[in-house]
Order: structure tokens, then C-alpha cells, then sequence
């Protein structure tokens, strides 16, 4: 066994994406990507608007299909069929159903097969957890944008994946719920979980990052341990867009 993961089970880690490629009408988003998240990484992808960011999210998590190379989980639980249950993402907009607070968690919770009485205290912690305990039978669409991205960060802490992608989480929120949504994530990284995210603010990425995947022009570019990547970036366009001088 190549060991546990945060809930004793066998890991689904590292994740490895081998020679990863992806072709829209005829055009190449991204080329040629290799990467490796390890257990325990809080991984920043980052790099310009049209870099390939979210694509690399969204193929990392199964939403899609490379149209070259592989996608791996890769370890001791990495092959079985519930590795897909491991992991989850958060978008910048959350998706939630036209049911309540609660009934979106249980919602979530009953497609991962959990009885009814472990959906009921999984969902109650969530909300309490996270501040939501109040708006528990409100429709989850009629929240605000900070209470949204908390209940689907509830969801998410409710599932117990071992690794959670989250694409631009806190894009649309103010100061104060972008401080909330970093301590959340904070607190899911102390507890054991492996974070890969996408955030446009190099501010953000330098609290958050103990890692950073740079990407240009759908390209890796560098990959580097955050303090390494921040103070000697070791590219041209890496350098460039840590002085702010690199948009497209």
C-alpha cells in the first residue's frame, strides 16, 4: 500500500497528468502537459487570461477528455472505480440545484451512496460548520453570491474527497468573503485534503500556494515549490507575469 489518505482508505494520489493535450475546433488549448500533484500539495495553477488554467482543472477532474495524453490517479486506490468519488470541484459561479441548502448537500451526499441517517449528520455538521445553519431551508439559488460559494464549499467539506479542485472560487466575492473562502481552504488543507486551484490574484496565490503550475499560451511552463516560483521565477514569461507585466 503507498499509504492512506486523510480518512484511512487507501490513497488516489499522486495525480498525474501524462503528455496532456486538448484540441477545440481545430485549435490546440493546450499542448503537451505534464504534471504531477503529489499527496498534500496545495497546487496554484496559474499564468495569463487564456492561458489554460481552468481547462487543466476541468481535465485534471474527469469533466473532460484529454484529446492527447492521459490523466492518472495513480495511487493504491487510483485504478478503482470509486477514485472518481475522491475528488471534487468548485466554480467560480457554484452550481446549485433549485432546492434548498439542505436538500443540495443531501442531494450531493446521496449520489456518493450514503444512507439516509449519515446524509442527515453530514449535512447538519456541513451547515453548522460553515455558518449556514440559519438558511438551511432557503432556496439555495436566492443566497447571495459569499453565501453560495460557502454552501458549495459546505458540499464539497461534506463529501470527504481527498482532493478538491477549485477554479477562481473567490473571482466574484468581496474582500470579506475572499478572506472567509481562503480560510476555508486553509482549514481543508491542515485537515489533510490536497487543493489544486485557479485564482487570477497573485496576491491570493502567494498566501495560499506551497506550489505553482505556470501556464502560457496553453503551455507548462515552470512548475516550482511557491516561494521559489515568487522570488526567482526561472522563465522570461514567468518573471513577466509575476511583475505584473504579462497579460495575454
Amino acid at each position: 500500500m503507498r499509504g492512506e489518505a486523510m480518512h484511512g482508505v487507501p490513497s488516489i494520489l499522486p495525480l498525474r497528468l501524462e503528455g496532456v493535450g486538448y484540441v477545440a475546433r481545430g485549435k490546440a488549448l493546450l499542448t503537451d502537459v505534464s504534471l504531477t500533484v503529489p499527496r498534500g500539495a496545495k497546487l496554484l495553477v496559474l499564468g495569463p487570461n487564456g492561458a489554460g488554467k481552468s481547462l487543466t482543472l476541468r481535465l485534471a477532474h474527469g469533466l473532460i477528455a484529454p484529446s492527447v495524453g492521459r490523466v492518472v490517479w495513480d495511487g493504491a486506490a487510483g485504478a478503482a472505480a470509486q477514485a472518481g468519488k475522491r475528488h471534487a470541484m468548485l466554480f467560480q459561479r457554484p452550481v446549485l440545484l433549485r432546492r434548498s441548502a439542505r436538500a443540495n448537500l443531501d442531494h450531493a451526499l446521496s449520489l456518493q451512496g450514503i444512507g439516509r441517517a449519515e446524509r442527515r449528520e453530514r449535512a447538519e455538521d456541513a451547515l453548522t460548520r460553515f455558518g449556514l445553519g440559519h438558511l438551511a431551508e432557503r432556496p439555495a439559488r436566492v443566497l447571495s453570491g459569499g453565501e453560495q460559494q460557502r454552501l458549495a464549499m459546505a458540499r464539497a467539506w461534506a463529501l470527504r474527497p481527498e482532493v478538491l479542485f477549485l477554479d477562481e472560487p473567490t473571482a466574484a466575492l468581496d474582500p470579506a468573503g475572499t478572506r472567509a473562502i481562503e480560510e476555508m481552504i486553509d482549514a481543508f488543507h491542515a485537515e489533510g485534503m490536497t487543493i489544486v486551484m485557479t485564482t487570477h490574484d497573485l496576491a491570493q496565490a502567494r498566501r495560499l500556494a506551497n506550489a505553482v503550475a505556470f501556464l502560457h499560451h496553453g503551455r507548462l511552463v515552470e512548475t516550482a515549490p511557491a516561494e521559489a516560483f515568487f522570488t526567482h521565477p526561472a522563465t522570461d514569461a514567468a518573471r513577466a507575469f509575476v511583475a505584473g507585466a504579462l497579460l495575454w
